[in-house]
């Protein structure tokens, strides 16, 4: 009798565990998607609200220097419809510092703490900088700030994942996707209503949220020795932390982390190229939509086709992350020529290859950190992913770097005739 009660004692309590467990994986699952989203948001907004900012406060200053056949929207030979500087010298505003951070960071100690306070602190800086500037170097500074704590979350938090089941790395991406559209969404929304000054102010929420999330919402791991129930069999079981890699230990690493980051670095390189040097030059006269409009909603599309791709990794698992590149690399082909020639009809099929291509990112990305959580030995993991992150970062600012001549040569061709019209 007295055997029999114990065992249902036991089976209650293996269950009850069960059921803690689950409620905690499921907690941390979330927290990792809303942290993805709270890392990327102020990175997605500053592209747009940084220069939005320097035109409405600075933008008087900056045409004095400039004659009234020379302002923002139009080329020197009056034929097409051209930033007079490349969205790609934006990008690198944005990028060059997160790059710098994701170069140091996986070589520095690990305090996880003092690092995502240091995020926090950062983008509400950013936030606040951007919003309240009175001089340009201030904005600018502003979106520096931002990109550094961008870069340091990611680099950060992925690391921290090794410390958690290999199903956060799908929700840290799937958030990371959809601060694209959320951010893009939101910022569109609330400037239809607000300054933008407010805008930004009101934005200020995205750092507080992260803040909760990481110490309120995520159930952090410890180490220590605990007690479980296996089967009804009362065990301990030895959690423990692993030791801190010596920055030799780091180095050599990086050899074997090539074959992950070179496809993710060349996937980011081909994609921000289109992006920033050769979307703004993709132009369909006559429809429904303005230039700008149309740009805008580019960007709008590739977002979503990034966000559908960063959250499909439970669904749909690739471990060929070089097909992406090359892909990639076709697309960077169909638009270089689409630029020049204007040789497709309709611009509901420039669309669907923005979405292709937003798709290709987003899916390298989170396939390619969940093959490294799966692949690579516990005992480098947590290194590894925060080594692998500068990959893509180096594929960005390079594709800033070579977009800007780029996108000034075809700038200076004459239009083309659209194919169909």
């Amino acid at each position: 009798m007295n055997k029999n009660i114990l065992t249902i004692s036991q089976t209650k309590n293996f269950f009850d565990e069960e059921a803690i467990l689950k409620k905690v994986r499921w907690r941390n699952l979330i927290a990792f998607w809303i942290l993805g989203l709270c890392n990327n948001y102020g990175y997605v907004v500053m592209l747009s609200a940084a220069h939005d900012i320097l035109q409405s406060k600075f933008g008087e200053q900056n045409d004095t220097s400039s004659t009234n056949d020379m302002n923002d929207e139009t080329s020197t030979n009056m034929t097409r419809t051209c930033n007079t500087v490349s969205t790609g010298a934006i990008l690198l505003a944005d990028i060059l510092p997160a790059l710098a951070i994701k170069i140091t960071a996986p070589f520095l100690p690990f305090l996880v703490h003092a690092r995502l306070a240091t995020c926090v602190l950062f983008s509400a800086a950013g936030f606040l900088m951007v919003s309240l500037s009175t001089t340009e170097w201030i904005a600018i500074m502003g979106v520096v700030i931002t990109s550094l704590s961008s870069g340091l979350g990611e680099v950060t938090l992925l690391s921290y994942s090794n410390q958690f089941s290999k199903q956060v790395i799908s929700t840290w991406s799937s958030g990371t996707g959809g601060a694209g559209v959320i951010g893009a969404i939101s910022y569109a929304g609330l400037t239809l209503v607000l300054s933008i000054e407010n805008t930004l102010l009101i934005m200020l929420v995205v750092p507080f949220l992260q803040a909760v999330t990481f110490w309120v919402i995520l159930k952090h791991p410890m180490h220590i020795r605990i007690p479980i129930t296996k089967n009804g069999i009362d065990s301990q079981e030895q959690i423990i932390k692993i030791p801190e890699k010596s920055f030799r230990d780091k180095i050599n690493l990086v050899p074997g982390l090539l074959k992950y980051m070179i496809p993710l670095g060349l996937v980011y390189l081909f994609e921000y190229f289109i992006n920033q040097g050769l979307y703004e030059l993709v132009e369909f006269k006559d429809i429904w939509l303005t230039h700008s409009e149309q740009y805008r909603w580019l960007q709008v599309d590739y977002q979503i086709g990034v966000f559908i791709s960063r959250s499909s990794v439970n669904l749909v698992t690739i471990n060929k992350i070089w097909i992406m590149s090359v892909l990639q690399f076709f697309n960077v082909i169909l638009f270089f020529f689409e630029t020049l020639y204007y040789y497709i009809p309709n611009i509901w099929i420039v669309f669907a290859l923005v979405l292709w291509e937003g798709l290709l990112g987003g899916g390298a990305y989170v396939n390619t950190f969940y093959r490294m959580s799966t692949e690579i030995p516990k005992v480098d993991r947590e290194a590894s992913l925060g080594i692998a992150t500068m990959a893509d970062s180096i594929g960005i600012a390079l594709a800033g770097w070579l977009s800007m001549p780029v996108h000034n040569a075809i700038c200076k061709l004459p239009q083309p005739t659209r194919l169909g019209s």
